[in-house]
């Protein structure tokens, strides 16, 4: 017997629902049998975005409960593609660098950076002393806004609105230092082929010392509000597990990844700029929990302060950028660089035909085998638990949807 569910139909309860138990594959609410899946006695299907908050952003969910024991959760996209990549194609190695903004946008100059190193590799130009230790000190500056409010929106998923405040408060600190020196507060477009734009504001050094001061104090209130909360270590340790077999399997990056034990860290793995020189520790949790992925971000951001720490008093003096032609053509060949992101390792790729344009490129983003994962690590679990997994997945939707 076929049966069709009008659009604006919504189905209360079992009751109500005629394939419910049937074993029978059941028409979507568009008419359509080709996603759905076999619904058994007492299993049912519910949406969750593409408006909800606690997807950030326009992600959508298709999950299979019974009762409130998650079965199968499907991820649906598209609603922002934007072709990034083809739209790369049309544009010169000097242009295409800031479309990648607009994918991580926490992540702004980090994309840029990797795709600066991608050109910089084709073209064999060597970056100024200069240039690698403002990149470095741009990157983990980003990388501490990100974690800051990755942090303020999931306690604040979890219930808890306070901390969202507290996130915003140091990382205003932080976007007044970008703004100051790079004219942007999200999507910077500030680093180049051969280095960075402009040098650095005359203020760059005695602000961000003071944030320094600042944050190092205001840290320690996160692990007061949120880390040692009892409510909150009850919704996270046990949620979500991931074992590093299955992070690995499913190509899982960044903290996501280093929450499993899985060592990833393409700063430690595969150095660029000036990261072999430093002393950072790669932050390792073992219990593969949400907990210990929360526990991994934490803790990355103490790192950041030391990298930090380390260079802002030994900015080496001289160029900020090599000297390149206005037009950069890239010899025939591919090249390929990767970079850490706040979210996990970014890879760029580029197939040169030697015009000024990319034949081909192709960005390896995190966030798109991070979430692929999600559907393994939920199901068994209660419907309560998903929006934690997803929090600790730190997902930027524009940088999976491209």
């Amino acid at each position: 017997m076929k049966h069709t569910v009008d659009k604006e139909t919504t189905l209360l309860n079992e009751s109500q629902a005629p394939f419910a138990g049937s074993g029978e594959v059941p028409y979507d609410r568009y008419g359509d049998t080709s996603a759905g899946i076999a619904l058994g006695d007492g299993d049912f299907q519910i949406n969750f975005g593409p408006q909800h908050p606690a997807t950030h952003g326009v992600l959508h969910l298709v999950i299979t409960l019974n009762g409130e024991t998650i079965k199968k959760v499907e991820p649906h996209l598209g609603y922002i593609h934007r072709s990034i990549e083809k739209m790369c194609e049309s544009l010169t190695y000097r242009q295409f660098i800031y479309v990648t903004s607009r994918m991580d946008y926490l992540s702004a100059h980090i994309n840029n950076h990797a795709c600066a190193l991608a050109v910089e590799k084709g073209l064999q130009v060597e970056v100024p002393a200069r240039a690698q230790v403002i990149r470095v000190l741009m990157d983990e500056l980003t990388r501490i806004a990100s974690h800051e409010l990755w942090w303020g929106a999931m306690a604040m998923d979890l219930g808890a609105f306070t901390p969202f405040f507290h996130a915003f408060r140091e990382r205003e600190s932080i976007n007044d230092i970008m703004e100051e020196t790079c004219g942007a507060r999200l999507t910077m477009n500030y680093m180049v082929p051969g280095g960075v734009m402009h040098d650095l504001h005359p203020n760059f050094q005695k602000r961000v010392k003071e944030f320094l001061q600042l944050y190092k104090r205001k840290i320690h209130e996160y692990d007061e509000l949120v880390t040692g909360n009892v409510i909150f270590q009850n919704r996270m340790k046990g949620v979500g597990y991931l074992s590093a077999e299955d992070a690995i399997a499913y190509g899982v990056s960044g903290p996501s990844a280093r929450g499993s034990g899985v060592s990833s860290d393409i700063r430690k793995l595969y150095p660029y700029e000036i990261y072999d020189k430093l002393e950072f520790d790669e932050v390792l949790e073992i219990a593969g929990d949400s907990f210990a992925r929360y526990m991994v971000r934490i803790n990355e951001m103490h790192q950041s302060i030391r990298i930090i720490e380390q260079l802002i008093d030994n900015i080496p003096e001289g160029d900020f950028q090599a000297k390149t032609k206005n037009v950069l053509k890239l010899p025939k060949g591919d090249f390929y660089t990767r970079v850490e992101t706040a979210r996990g390792e970014l890879g760029v790729y580029i197939v040169s035909e030697g015009g000024n344009t990319p034949y081909r490129i192709k960005f390896r983003s995190p966030g798109f085998s991070n979430l692929s994962v999600l559907d393994h690590m939920a199901r068994g679990s209660k419907i309560g638990d998903l929006v934690a997994m997803m929090g600790t997945l730190d997902l930027v939707i524009p940088d999976i949807d491209r």
